[in-house]
Protein backbone atom coordinates (compact mmCIF):
# COMPACT_ATOMS: atom_id res chain seq x y z
CA UNK A 1 0.00 0.00 0.00
CA UNK A 2 1.39 3.64 -1.05
CA UNK A 3 1.46 6.45 1.69
CA UNK A 4 -1.73 7.67 0.31
CA UNK A 5 -3.59 4.49 0.66
CA UNK A 6 -2.41 4.00 4.69
CA UNK A 7 -3.25 7.69 4.94
CA UNK A 8 -7.06 7.35 3.28
CA UNK A 9 -7.17 3.85 6.05
CA UNK A 10 -6.63 6.14 8.70
CA UNK A 11 -8.89 8.68 7.91
CA UNK A 12 -11.68 6.27 7.72
CA UNK A 13 -10.92 5.37 11.21
CA UNK A 14 -10.74 8.71 12.39
CA UNK A 15 -14.40 9.00 11.15
CA UNK A 16 -15.81 6.15 12.53
CA UNK A 17 -14.58 7.54 16.01
CA UNK A 18 -15.57 11.33 14.83
CA UNK A 19 -19.07 9.70 14.43
CA UNK A 20 -19.14 8.15 17.84
CA UNK A 21 -17.78 11.18 19.75
CA UNK A 22 -20.10 13.53 17.96
CA UNK A 23 -23.65 11.18 18.19
CA UNK A 24 -22.83 11.33 22.80
CA UNK A 25 -21.89 15.01 22.80
CA UNK A 26 -24.92 15.76 20.39
CA UNK A 27 -26.95 13.88 22.92
CA UNK A 28 -24.95 15.40 26.10
CA UNK A 29 -25.87 18.64 24.65
CA UNK A 30 -29.44 18.38 24.17
CA UNK A 31 -30.36 17.00 27.80
CA UNK A 32 -27.53 18.82 29.96
CA UNK A 33 -30.01 21.34 30.73
CA UNK A 34 -33.74 22.53 29.92
CA UNK A 35 -32.69 26.81 30.43
CA UNK A 36 -31.95 28.33 27.45
CA UNK A 37 -27.79 28.98 27.89
CA UNK A 38 -25.00 31.05 25.90
CA UNK A 39 -22.53 29.15 24.02
CA UNK A 40 -20.15 29.24 27.09
CA UNK A 41 -21.97 28.13 30.04
CA UNK A 42 -23.57 25.24 27.48
CA UNK A 43 -19.77 24.38 27.40
CA UNK A 44 -19.05 24.83 31.06
CA UNK A 45 -22.07 22.74 31.99
CA UNK A 46 -21.17 20.07 29.72
CA UNK A 47 -17.99 19.96 30.96
CA UNK A 48 -19.43 18.33 34.16
CA UNK A 49 -21.50 15.72 32.29
CA UNK A 50 -19.84 12.44 31.93
CA UNK A 51 -21.40 11.77 28.59
CA UNK A 52 -19.75 14.51 27.12
CA UNK A 53 -16.15 13.22 28.69
CA UNK A 54 -17.32 9.71 26.99
CA UNK A 55 -17.77 11.73 23.37
CA UNK A 56 -14.92 13.65 23.85
CA UNK A 57 -12.88 10.60 24.33
CA UNK A 58 -14.19 9.76 20.40
CA UNK A 59 -13.00 12.84 19.49
CA UNK A 60 -9.37 12.76 20.60
CA UNK A 61 -8.95 9.56 18.77
CA UNK A 62 -10.35 11.57 16.13
CA UNK A 63 -7.89 14.13 16.41
CA UNK A 64 -5.26 11.41 17.16
CA UNK A 65 -5.90 9.22 14.27
CA UNK A 66 -6.40 12.55 11.72
CA UNK A 67 -2.15 13.80 12.54
CA UNK A 68 -1.17 10.02 11.77
CA UNK A 69 -3.12 10.26 8.56
CA UNK A 70 -1.83 13.91 7.85
CA UNK A 71 1.82 12.88 8.17
CA UNK A 72 1.47 10.43 5.20
CA UNK A 73 -1.19 12.25 3.34
CA UNK A 74 -2.67 15.54 1.91
CA UNK A 75 -5.05 17.97 4.12
CA UNK A 76 -8.04 17.71 1.34
CA UNK A 77 -7.72 13.41 1.09
CA UNK A 78 -8.07 13.19 4.77
CA UNK A 79 -10.67 16.07 5.67
CA UNK A 80 -12.22 14.74 2.51
CA UNK A 81 -12.94 11.09 3.87
CA UNK A 82 -14.31 12.72 6.82
CA UNK A 83 -17.36 13.20 5.37
CA UNK A 84 -18.07 9.57 5.72
CA UNK A 85 -18.35 9.85 9.38
CA UNK A 86 -22.53 11.16 8.80
CA UNK A 87 -22.79 7.77 7.21
CA UNK A 88 -21.79 6.44 10.94
CA UNK A 89 -23.16 8.41 12.72
CA UNK A 90 -26.57 8.49 11.59
CA UNK A 91 -27.31 4.66 13.04
CA UNK A 92 -26.14 5.79 15.81
CA UNK A 93 -27.96 8.51 16.44
CA UNK A 94 -31.05 6.73 15.31
CA UNK A 95 -30.25 4.16 18.10
CA UNK A 96 -29.94 6.76 21.26
CA UNK A 97 -32.43 9.45 20.31
CA UNK A 98 -35.28 6.99 19.57
CA UNK A 99 -35.23 9.15 15.96
CA UNK A 100 -36.15 6.40 12.62
CA UNK A 101 -33.47 7.97 10.06
CA UNK A 102 -35.94 8.31 6.71
CA UNK A 103 -34.80 7.18 3.37
CA UNK A 104 -34.35 10.24 1.99
CA UNK A 105 -31.70 11.10 5.17
CA UNK A 106 -30.28 7.51 4.06
CA UNK A 107 -30.35 8.93 0.00
CA UNK A 108 -28.82 12.79 0.99
CA UNK A 109 -25.87 11.24 3.05
CA UNK A 110 -24.93 8.67 0.71
CA UNK A 111 -25.22 11.34 -1.80
CA UNK A 112 -23.14 13.89 0.12
CA UNK A 113 -20.54 10.95 0.91
CA UNK A 114 -20.34 9.96 -3.14
CA UNK A 115 -20.10 13.49 -3.81
CA UNK A 116 -16.68 14.06 -1.66
CA UNK A 117 -15.63 10.87 -2.86
CA UNK A 118 -15.15 12.52 -5.90
CA UNK A 119 -12.97 15.21 -5.12
CA UNK A 120 -10.71 12.50 -3.84
CA UNK A 121 -10.97 9.87 -6.68
CA UNK A 122 -10.87 12.53 -9.91
CA UNK A 123 -9.20 15.52 -7.88
CA UNK A 124 -6.32 12.46 -6.55
CA UNK A 125 -5.46 15.52 -4.38
CA UNK A 126 -1.34 15.91 -3.80
CA UNK A 127 0.69 16.92 -0.78
CA UNK A 128 1.92 20.32 -0.66
CA UNK A 129 3.78 22.24 1.87
CA UNK A 130 3.69 21.20 5.18
CA UNK A 131 3.56 24.48 6.56
CA UNK A 132 2.24 27.84 5.74
CA UNK A 133 3.77 31.43 5.45
CA UNK A 134 3.25 34.41 7.87
CA UNK A 135 1.46 36.14 5.37
CA UNK A 136 -1.00 33.84 3.94
CA UNK A 137 -2.12 32.82 7.77
CA UNK A 138 -2.71 37.35 8.32
CA UNK A 139 -5.17 36.54 4.86
CA UNK A 140 -6.68 33.62 6.06
CA UNK A 141 -7.45 35.40 9.42
CA UNK A 142 -8.93 38.95 8.01
CA UNK A 143 -10.93 36.79 5.70
CA UNK A 144 -12.36 34.00 8.00
CA UNK A 145 -12.44 35.88 11.08
CA UNK A 146 -15.40 38.10 9.95
CA UNK A 147 -17.07 35.20 8.52
CA UNK A 148 -17.23 33.20 10.98
CA UNK A 149 -18.26 36.08 13.37
CA UNK A 150 -21.42 36.72 10.84
CA UNK A 151 -22.15 33.18 11.31
CA UNK A 152 -22.98 33.48 15.25
CA UNK A 153 -24.49 36.17 15.47
CA UNK A 154 -26.98 35.27 12.58
CA UNK A 155 -27.11 31.83 14.60
CA UNK A 156 -28.41 33.97 17.25
CA UNK A 157 -30.63 36.13 15.17
CA UNK A 158 -32.61 32.94 13.97
CA UNK A 159 -32.28 30.98 17.23
CA UNK A 160 -34.96 27.95 17.40
CA UNK A 161 -34.82 27.66 13.71
CA UNK A 162 -33.19 25.20 11.06
CA UNK A 163 -30.95 28.01 10.21
CA UNK A 164 -29.02 28.39 13.74
CA UNK A 165 -27.52 25.05 13.97
CA UNK A 166 -26.36 25.07 10.57
CA UNK A 167 -24.91 28.28 11.20
CA UNK A 168 -22.92 27.30 14.04
CA UNK A 169 -21.79 24.33 12.17
CA UNK A 170 -20.55 25.95 10.17
CA UNK A 171 -18.09 27.81 12.69
CA UNK A 172 -17.61 24.64 13.90
CA UNK A 173 -16.24 23.01 11.32
CA UNK A 174 -14.52 25.69 9.64
CA UNK A 175 -12.69 25.85 13.11
CA UNK A 176 -12.11 22.42 12.89
CA UNK A 177 -10.63 22.98 9.54
CA UNK A 178 -8.10 25.51 10.86
CA UNK A 179 -6.91 22.68 13.37
CA UNK A 180 -6.31 20.09 10.54
CA UNK A 181 -4.17 22.46 8.71
CA UNK A 182 -2.63 23.42 11.76
CA UNK A 183 -2.12 19.87 12.95
CA UNK A 184 -0.46 19.52 9.59
CA UNK A 185 2.55 21.91 10.76
CA UNK A 186 2.85 21.07 13.56
CA UNK A 187 3.45 17.53 12.71
CA UNK A 188 5.93 18.99 9.79
CA UNK A 189 7.75 20.75 12.62
CA UNK A 190 8.45 17.46 14.79
CA UNK A 191 10.99 16.49 11.99
CA UNK A 192 13.37 19.09 13.57
CA UNK A 193 12.80 18.31 16.27
CA UNK A 194 11.50 18.93 19.96
CA UNK A 195 12.69 22.51 20.19
CA UNK A 196 11.83 23.29 16.44
CA UNK A 197 7.88 22.19 17.85
CA UNK A 198 8.21 24.54 20.10
CA UNK A 199 9.39 27.23 18.01
CA UNK A 200 6.71 26.52 15.70
CA UNK A 201 3.68 29.14 15.63
CA UNK A 202 1.43 26.27 14.50
CA UNK A 203 1.60 24.72 17.76
CA UNK A 204 0.43 27.39 19.91
CA UNK A 205 -2.58 28.13 17.46
CA UNK A 206 -3.85 24.54 17.83
CA UNK A 207 -5.37 24.79 21.04
CA UNK A 208 -7.62 27.83 19.98
CA UNK A 209 -8.90 26.37 17.49
CA UNK A 210 -9.58 23.37 18.57
CA UNK A 211 -11.53 24.86 21.85
CA UNK A 212 -13.25 27.17 19.20
CA UNK A 213 -14.57 23.97 17.34
CA UNK A 214 -15.40 22.68 20.57
CA UNK A 215 -17.48 25.02 22.13
CA UNK A 216 -19.61 25.42 18.52
CA UNK A 217 -19.58 22.04 17.67
CA UNK A 218 -21.41 21.58 21.37
CA UNK A 219 -23.62 24.75 20.64
CA UNK A 220 -24.82 23.65 16.92
CA UNK A 221 -25.69 19.97 18.74
CA UNK A 222 -27.96 22.10 20.94
CA UNK A 223 -29.49 24.42 18.36
CA UNK A 224 -30.89 21.03 16.70
CA UNK A 225 -31.13 17.85 15.27
CA UNK A 226 -28.07 15.98 14.01
CA UNK A 227 -29.80 16.02 10.54
CA UNK A 228 -28.62 19.49 10.44
CA UNK A 229 -25.43 20.60 12.31
CA UNK A 230 -23.75 17.32 11.57
CA UNK A 231 -24.07 17.71 7.55
CA UNK A 232 -22.90 21.35 8.14
CA UNK A 233 -20.19 20.21 10.12
CA UNK A 234 -19.00 17.41 7.81
CA UNK A 235 -19.40 19.55 4.33
CA UNK A 236 -17.34 23.04 6.07
CA UNK A 237 -14.36 20.71 7.66
CA UNK A 238 -13.14 19.19 4.15
CA UNK A 239 -14.03 22.68 1.98
CA UNK A 240 -12.55 25.11 4.03
CA UNK A 241 -9.51 22.49 4.96
CA UNK A 242 -8.82 22.02 1.07
CA UNK A 243 -9.08 25.62 0.49
CA UNK A 244 -6.71 26.24 3.24
CA UNK A 245 -5.03 23.52 1.65
CA UNK A 246 -4.58 24.86 -1.56
CA UNK A 247 -3.87 28.39 -0.66
CA UNK A 248 -1.85 28.33 2.61
CA UNK A 249 -0.22 24.64 2.04
CA UNK A 250 -0.02 25.16 -1.92
CA UNK A 251 -1.74 21.64 -2.45
CA UNK A 252 -2.85 20.82 -5.38
CA UNK A 253 -5.75 18.73 -7.25
CA UNK A 254 -4.74 17.34 -10.67
CA UNK A 255 -8.13 17.93 -12.81
CA UNK A 256 -8.69 19.83 -16.02
CA UNK A 257 -11.01 19.61 -18.63
CA UNK A 258 -14.28 16.88 -17.85
CA UNK A 259 -12.32 16.27 -14.55
CA UNK A 260 -13.01 19.86 -13.45
CA UNK A 261 -16.51 19.64 -14.77
CA UNK A 262 -17.22 16.26 -12.66
CA UNK A 263 -15.81 18.53 -9.20
CA UNK A 264 -17.65 21.87 -9.92
CA UNK A 265 -20.36 19.18 -10.40
CA UNK A 266 -19.59 17.36 -7.27
CA UNK A 267 -19.52 20.80 -5.31
CA UNK A 268 -23.05 21.51 -5.97
CA UNK A 269 -24.18 18.05 -5.37
CA UNK A 270 -22.46 18.46 -1.72
CA UNK A 271 -24.09 22.09 -1.62
CA UNK A 272 -27.46 20.41 -2.65
CA UNK A 273 -27.37 17.68 0.04
CA UNK A 274 -26.39 19.70 2.57
CA UNK A 275 -29.60 21.89 2.31
CA UNK A 276 -31.64 18.95 1.66
CA UNK A 277 -30.41 17.31 5.61
CA UNK A 278 -30.05 20.60 7.51
CA UNK A 279 -34.41 20.91 6.09
CA UNK A 280 -35.28 17.86 7.10
CA UNK A 281 -34.33 19.13 10.65
CA UNK A 282 -37.56 20.59 11.16
CA UNK A 283 -39.56 17.95 10.73
CA UNK A 284 -37.92 16.43 13.76
CA UNK A 285 -37.13 19.03 16.59
CA UNK A 286 -40.26 20.63 18.63
CA UNK A 287 -41.16 23.67 17.64
CA UNK A 288 -39.39 26.63 18.76
CA UNK A 289 -37.28 24.89 21.18
CA UNK A 290 -34.34 23.73 19.42
CA UNK A 291 -34.53 20.16 20.65
CA UNK A 292 -34.45 16.74 18.62
CA UNK A 293 -36.80 14.44 20.49
CA UNK A 294 -40.28 15.10 19.21
CA UNK A 295 -41.43 11.95 17.38
CA UNK A 296 -44.73 11.51 15.02
CA UNK A 297 -46.47 8.46 16.21
CA UNK A 298 -50.42 7.33 14.46
CA UNK A 299 -50.74 11.18 13.50
CA UNK A 300 -49.79 12.35 17.26
CA UNK A 301 -46.30 14.46 18.40
CA UNK A 302 -44.70 12.03 21.38
CA UNK A 303 -41.62 12.67 23.07
CA UNK A 304 -39.47 9.14 22.99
Amino acid sequence: MSKADFAALIALCAALASAVGDVVRQRSAQEVTDKPVGHLELFHLSLRDVRWWLGGAGAVANYSLQAAALALGSVILVTALQVTSLLFALPIYARLAHHRVTRWEWIWAVVLAAALAVVVVVGDPSAGDSRGSLGSWVVVAVVMGPILVLCVVGARIWSGGPAAPVLLAVVAGSSLALFAVLTKGAVGAVSGGFGALLRAPETYALVPAALVGMIFQQSSFRAGALTASLPAVTVAKPTVASLLGILVLKETLDADGPELFALVAAAIVVIVSTIALARGEAASIAAGAGRDVVAVVDGVAAKP
